[in-house]
Formats: C-alpha cells, structure tokens, sequence
C-alpha cells in the first residue's frame, strides 16, 4: 500500500518545496492538503508499518508506525492544516509557510523514526527548519533566532552524544536493540535527559522558548508552540519508557515555575510561551510516573495542549495583527468589537484550565490522579524522597492548575474586559476565524466526549479499564481549582501588576552568554593571529636567511651589543676573511655537510 511505502514527512516537505516557488495561494493550498493527508494517513496506517534501510552506513528504520507515533501523525498534520490556513489568512508569504512545512516535515520525521539516529537526524533538522521560520520575519526575531540556535544546537550535540553512546554499549541504534527499553547506561540516560531537556524547557534550560515565540511573525508563532516542546515529550517517552522520578518531579517543578512567570508578564506570546513550559510540565510529569495510565495521560495531554495551545496563540495573535499592540495594558474591552476571538480565546482558556467539559481536564485529570496514586509506591520504593515525598508531585501539579487558572484570568481580563476599548480594530478574518472556531470545538467535543479522544491515544485499553473521567471527586477538584485560580488572581491584582520587574534567568544567562562568547571568540583570535604572526616571521626569517646568508649574518651581528658597526665591516676586525659567499657555494657547503654526516651513520 502507498500508505506503508511513504512516510508522512514526504507529501509535507514536497509542500513546503512548492510553497517556496509556487504563487502564494497556491502554496499555501498545498500545504493544507499535504497536511490534512498526513492526519488521515496516520490514522488509516496499519500498526506495524517499518520501513527499515541504511543511513550513513548503519541498520535504521525511516518509518515505523505504533500507537504513538500514530497519535503524534494525527494531531501533527490536524493542527499544521489549521496552522497553514491560518498562516493564509495572516498574510504570511510563501517563503515563512515553506519553512514551516518544513519544520512540520522534520517534525514528523523524528516521531515517525524507528530508531535513535534517525530520530536524532531529523531532531537536528527540525532545528534547522524552525530557526529559519524565527529568521523570516527579521528585526528582534534575527537575534532571538540566534539564541535559539544556540540552544538547540547544546541540546542537540547531547542527544547525539547520548545516541552514539547507546550505540557503543548495545551495537545497534534501533528502539529495543537486544531487549533493552529505552537507553542504557548510566552515562546515555543523563545526557539524554539533559539534551531532551532543552527542547522540553526544562528549568534552567527553558529561556530560549520565551524568547523566542513572541518574536516572529503571529502565524510562525501557531507552528513553534507544536512542535519542538511535543517531539521532545515522545523523545522523552522513547528514552525512558518505564519513567524514572527525577523527570516526574522536574515535570512538577516546570508545571509551577511556568505558570509563576506566567503571572508576571504583560506581553501576550510571552505570557503564552511561558505556559507551554508549564503545561509540558504536566506530560513529563506524565511519563515520569511509571504506570501506563499516566503515560496514556501525557500523551492525552500533548494531544490536547497542541489544539488548545495553537488555538489561544491564533486569537492572542488575531488581536495583535489587528492591533498591532503586544502588552496587555495597552488594550482592553475588546469583546466587544471583537466577538469570534473572544469566543475563540474563550474556548482556549477554558480548555488549559482544565475547566470540566472541556479537554483540558480530560488528560490533566489522568496525570493528576496518578500523581497522587501511584507515586507513593514509587518514591518508598526507590527511597530517593523524605518521608512524605510522596504527595509533593501532586501538590505541584495542583498549584500549578491554579496558576494556569489564575494566568488565562488575568490574560482575559486585561485583552478583552479591562476599561473601555479605546481602540476599534475588526474582528478575525474568516481565514483566521474558521480555523480558530474548529480548534476550539475540538477542545470543547474531546472533553464532552472523552471516549473519542481514548480512542486515539496509546494504552486506550487501559485508559477505560482504570480510569473515570466524570467523578464527583474529578469535577469538584476542577470547579475548586477554578474558585482558588479566580479570587487569586483579583486578590493578587495589585501586587501582580507592581511585580513584573521580577526577572527570568535569561538577563544573566544571555550577557554571560553575549560577552562570554565574545570574550572566547577574541582569545582564539587574538591567539591564533599571534601564532600567525610569529610563523610568518620564522618563515620570513629563514627564506632571507637561505637567499643571502651573508647578508642575513650581518645584519644578526649588528644586533649583538657591544660590537661596532665600522668592526664588523669585514667579520668583526681588519684581516680578517669576509663572511659573504655566493648561493652556489653556500649550497655546496650545506650539501656537502650533508653527505659527510650521512657517510658517518652509515659507518657507525
């Protein structure tokens, strides 16, 4: 079948090719169509489809299909359809939509991958593409599309570190080579971490995402808040597929310090960015835990924070295309004159929130509860925690559902209520408006009906087997966290807003980055001009030198202090035999020297 001979990433990035080259609506149409094909495809393919070949001389998998990589090929292509006529819509040019296709191509390329170099291939790709769509738009976006490089390419060299060790202890790069889940070592697992880290936002390693997103253009926003963050929660999953604690606890940590900052920022993408760090928090956590349903909920939740994540950066970047404006206290009361992003942004508040009925609470609900199940076992029995640890992962998961309610209040309540609207933009385009409106009935469907979205999701048999959605307990939890979010937003109002001054770590990490790189980049220049300054003059030195030895001779002694000048005339005192001979005689001299010494070793 077609289907298992080519694989996703193919029809993709022949559209982003066309996109290039071809008129704009052109382009764009086949975007959308290659795109729309991919979500299909994926869920048409029968489990099981590899593609096994040779790159770079080694055993590989190109294309491999599971009830993983099939999730992540659904939501992939749904959300990049939305995402290319959202672009359309946007006036984004042909050029900014083919690198996007191509950052989707690359995107679909690791998570379709059998194996860890081909995986790792396309990782390194995918970074590629996605600093070219930062790049298009110029201006701020060229010197945060640096930063970004930068980071991805530190995260990437430690993936590929992480893939060639793999390989030197299990001879082979394939998923599951000789039995073994996941990497193996003690070595390959830390540096898979900490390079998969980075694309995740782990703290610490997460200032380049609010950075970045708020720069480009409103459009190439929808495409970077999907892809790079999700294909690092399946590489995640790849790489410890039986969890492990410490990335359950960083995932607790990402969900509250994402939301924290969150709290404290005025510019929109920036505040939106900083709950993706959040809100990947919850699928790490996920696949920390070590129970299939917890994982089925991290990969519930990708599925799910793709939709609405996507949804709430078309309406944000709906009212800054229309606008013009990025920092929330410069607008407000636009719901009035904007009606269908309100709707739009309403949807997609209510979804991140993990408001009940929506999607949202679905996977949040998953994770959350087997955070507060299973880890007790876990923690006791590998007693790495004080007494007790056991319930700290869901107390983060849980302040974290309240930050995220608290941040989406704060972000609806300055853009679309906050005083009168001083300004009368229009509402969404109906490119803009359909795409947005689809998403959010997704995000509001899925959570009416849950059983829909199990049926996408890997370990769907378990999901149903041990898990409720709609419980007393489940919505109570959701409608307290919504109460807590809301009183502590309008009792913190006052003294969120005088705290905005409170900086991330990129104010120290991006001089120390700046001024130390450049300090680095002059010592190695400023040494290497000096090595090469020193063998020019050796060099130099021995060309006059073999040219004319007198000369060369001559002008050394009238460097030797002490002698004069007239003395030396005719080799330091009258009589005396001059120094200077012709070339023939010198290299008699040299020649004959030669053959005296050679006799002499051939003797002895």
């Amino acid at each position: 079948m077609v289907l298992e001979s080519i694989p996703p990433f193919v029809p993709v990035l022949v559209a982003a090719a066309v996109a290039a080259v071809a008129p704009r609506k052109v382009g764009h149409a086949v975007g959308f169509l290659a795109t729309v094909g991919v979500a299909v495809g994926s869920l048409l393919v029968a489990s099981g489809t590899h593609l096994p070949m040779r790159l770079f001389g080694f055993e590989t998998v190109l294309y491999q299909v599971d009830d993983f990589s099939r999730m992540m090929g659904v939501i992939f292509g749904l959300i990049g359809a939305a995402a290319v006529a959202y672009a359309h819509a946007s006036e984004a040019d042909g050029r900014m939509t083919a690198a996007a296709l191509g950052y989707v191509g690359t995107s679909l390329g690791a998570v379709f991958a059998g194996d860890w170099l081909t995986l790792v291939f396309f990782w390194e790709l995918m970074a590629v593409t996605s600093t070219l769509l930062v790049w298009h738009y110029g201006g701020r976006a060229v010197r945060t599309g640096f930063r970004y490089a930068m980071a991805h390419g530190i995260g990437g060299s430690l993936v590929l570190a992480a893939v060639v060790w793999q390989y030197a202890a299990e001879g082979s790069f394939l998923f599951g080579a000789n039995g073994t889940a996941g990497v193996a070592g003690p070595v390959a697992p830390a540096l898979m971490a900490v390079g998969i880290g980075v694309n995740v936002g782990f703290i610490g390693l997460h200032t380049w995402l609010p950075d970045t997103y708020p720069s480009p253009h409103v459009a190439a926003s929808v495409f970077l808040c999907v892809y790079t963050t999700k294909t690092g929660v399946y590489a995640m999953f790849r790489a410890f597929p039986d969890g492990h604690l410490w990335i359950a606890y960083m995932g607790g940590a990402m969900a509250v310090f994402g939301a924290g900052m969150a709290l404290l920022q005025e510019d929109m993408r920036r505040l939106l960015s900083y709950h993706i760090i959040s809100q990947v928090g919850y699928m790490v956590a996920g696949v920390g835990i070590p129970t299939t349903l917890a994982t089925a909920g991290a990969f519930g939740h990708v599925f799910n924070h793709i939709l609405y994540k996507a949804l709430l950066f078309m309406s944000i970047g709906v009212v800054i295309y229309r606008t013009g404006v990025e920092d929330i206290t410069e607008v407000g009361g636009l719901w009035r004159v904007m009606p269908v992003t309100f709707v739009s942004y309403l949807l997609g508040a209510a979804a991140i929130s993990g408001v009940p009925g929506f999607n949202g609470f679905v996977s949040k609900g998953i994770v959350i509860a087997e955070a507060h199940k299973s880890m007790s076992t876990f923690v006791i029995g590998s007693k790495s925690m004080p007494l007790g640890g056991e319930d700290l992962l869901w107390w983060l998961l849980i302040v974290g559902g309240v930050g995220t309610f608290m941040s989406f209040i704060k972000l609806g309540y300055y853009v679309f209520f906050h005083g009168p609207a001083t300004i009368d933009p229009d509402d969404a385009r109906v490119g803009q408006a359909v795409p947005m409106l689809v998403v959010g009935g997704l995000c509001l469907a899925l959570g009416l009906l849950p059983g829909t979205l199990f049926e996408v999701l890997p370990n769907t048999a378990t999901i149903v087997e041990k898990y409720t959605t709609y419980t007393v307990p489940h919505v109570v939890e959701g409608v307290v966290l919504g109460v807590a979010g809301f009183v502590g937003f309008f009792a913190l109002k006052t003294p969120l807003s005088k705290a905005t001054w409170i900086p991330d770590v990129d104010r120290l990490i991006n001089p120390a980055f700046f001024y130390g790189g450049k300090a680095l980049v002059v010592a190695v220049t400023e040494t290497w001009a000096a090595v090469d300054r020193a063998v020019v003059a050796v060099a130099s030195g021995a060309t006059r030198a073999g040219a004319d030895p007198g000369r060369f001779a001559y002008r050394a002694a009238d460097r030797i202090p002490g002698v004069e000048a007239d003395a030396r005339a005719n080799g330091g005192r009258p009589g005396t035999l001059d120094l200077r001979i012709s070339m023939g005689t010198s290299v008699f001299l040299i020649v004959a020297s030669l053959t005296a010494a050679l006799v002499v070793l051939l003797v002895l």
